[in-house]
């Protein structure tokens, strides 16, 4: 599998050094080259991301305070021309803090360093996974206490921005609030029988009442079918 990978940096030539460098390495997937560090926040949200490599000085947000910024950061490579900044980004736990111009190999050697860190965590989610399979439940935050929720009691999770709603059979109309984002939530049902269907929802298949090509039905709540969803969504319900 390979390592999904934003660039960001304020000055275009850089960045175009930077991501033609990036596309050279087999094991890596650029997904975005930036010069706007706040197109972050929405990619993050989109998309399956591993790795973020930073510039520091950046006149809107600096490379630090955007990862500061972020509740869940994937893991970070910090790009920069300051040497000042590097005791500092080690206490964001970075995986490597490179010079400016930097040279090929010492870009190879920080993203061997990601990808053998990625690849030990992926092991360590499989074996959780498998260890977890086994259980029909799972745990929130919420209301200052740990909500022990059983996926058959879950209808629907509604995402937004960083926080997500979980209605219940015991609460169809008041949700439990919590905060994660929706892409940790999904992590967290990983049961066969919970469905990404939209940007905004994750749905309990087992209490779908009907469904169009456009939305879902589940305790007299309407809820939309992204298209880009739509045949995954069918396969898995008809399955």
């Amino acid at each position: 599998m390979n390592l999904r990978c934003i660039a960001i940096d304020d000055e275009p030539f850089a960045l175009e050094i930077l991501a033609d460098d990036l596309r050279k390495i087999p094991y890596l997937t650029l997904v975005k080259a930036s010069t706007n560090p706040l197109e972050v926040f929405d990619m993050l949200k989109k998309e399956s991301i591993d790795l973020l490599l930073v510039d520091i000085q950046m006149p809107s947000l600096t490379g630090i305070q955007l990862i500061k910024s972020l509740a869940e950061s994937p893991m970070v490579i910090f790009t920069t021309a300051f040497e000042q900044y590097a005791l500092q980004s080690y206490d964001l736990n970075v995986v490597d803090y490179l010079l400016k111009p930097i040279a090929f190999d010492r870009l190879l050697k920080a993203t061997n360093k990601a990808n053998e860190l990625f690849s030990l965590r992926q092991k360590g989610k499989e074996q959780s996974v498998v260890a977890e399979k086994s259980q029909n439940f799972c745990f929130i935050h919420a209301e200052y206490k740990e909500i022990k929720l059983m996926f058959d009691d879950i209808l629907y999770v509604e995402g937004l921005k960083d926080y997500v709603k979980v209605y219940t059979t015991k609460s169809p109309v008041k949700p439990i609030l919590t905060r994660l984002n929706l892409k940790a939530m999904e992590a967290k049902l990983f049961s066969h029988e919970f469905c990404r269907i939209h940007n905004s929802y994750i749905v309990n298949l087992s209490k779908i009442t009907h469904f169009q090509k456009i939305k879902v039905i589940i305790a007299n709540r309407e809820i939309p079918i992204g298209n880009k969803y739509l045949e995954a969504f069918e396969e898995k319900y008809r399955s």
